[in-house]
């Protein structure tokens, strides 16, 4: 199953004053789409290339790390365009996902600077993620393109932290970047989406 780019779901203004249109563009256009073609490249050289991007992401982990980052990458970026929207973002959880925020992370306060505190703390380039494990929300970190895929979780929201999604905007303010981003694109929809088939 080759990766292909998905085109963005929404336009490159729609995010602003967010995250800008020159940021989706390189992002999108050329950071993305290099994890895609080198992905398909080093896939295929590794008889991969029939596999889901999941099992790509799985099988290379700890044994073919240029595949593994750019499969990984893919993954995190395919839901990473789905997890922003215009006007998202907010206190406003759907139910199901506002309970277990509650009940597993000590409510949407906690869970805010918490989730925020990660992406802040992780040094270098990688991801904030918010995940189903053993049936619990749990926050956690990742260097560069790594996943709670690859550590028996299923990640329902991810932010990345890597500069090229910031720098732009942001210049070296990680931080507030973070902060716009949970308070002001997190489409919630999604995420909840994503928390109910990982309940499955």
């Amino acid at each position: 199953m080759a990766f292909e780019l998905p085109a963005l779901p929404y336009d490159y203004e729609a995010l602003q004053p967010y995250m800008s249109k020159e940021t989706l563009e390189y992002h999108h256009d050329k950071h993305h789409k290099a994890y895609v073609d080198n992905g398909n490249k080093l896939a295929a050289e590794a008889g991969m290339g029939d596999l889901s991007v999941e099992e790509v992401v799985k099988q290379s982990f700890g044994k073919n790390a240029g595949l593994f980052n750019n499969a990984a990458q893919h993954y995190n970026h395919l839901h990473f365009w789905k997890w922003m929207k215009k006007a998202g973002g907010g206190n406003k959880l759907p139910g199901a996902l506002q309970k277990a925020v509650d009940s597993d992370l000590g409510g949407y306060d906690k869970f805010k600077a918490d989730f925020i505190a990660a992406g802040t703390t992780q040094f270098g380039s990688g991801w904030a993620w918010l995940s189903v494990k053993d049936g619990k929300l749990a926050i956690s970190k990742t260097p560069n393109g790594e996943n709670p895929l690859v550590h028996g979780a299923s990640p329902i929201l991810g932010v990345d932290v890597w500069e090229h999604s910031y720098y732009i905007d942001y210049r070296n303010a990680r931080p507030k970047y973070l902060e716009a981003f949970v308070d002001s694109l997190i489409n919630w929809d999604y995420v909840l989406e994503l928390y109910e088939k990982a309940k499955g």
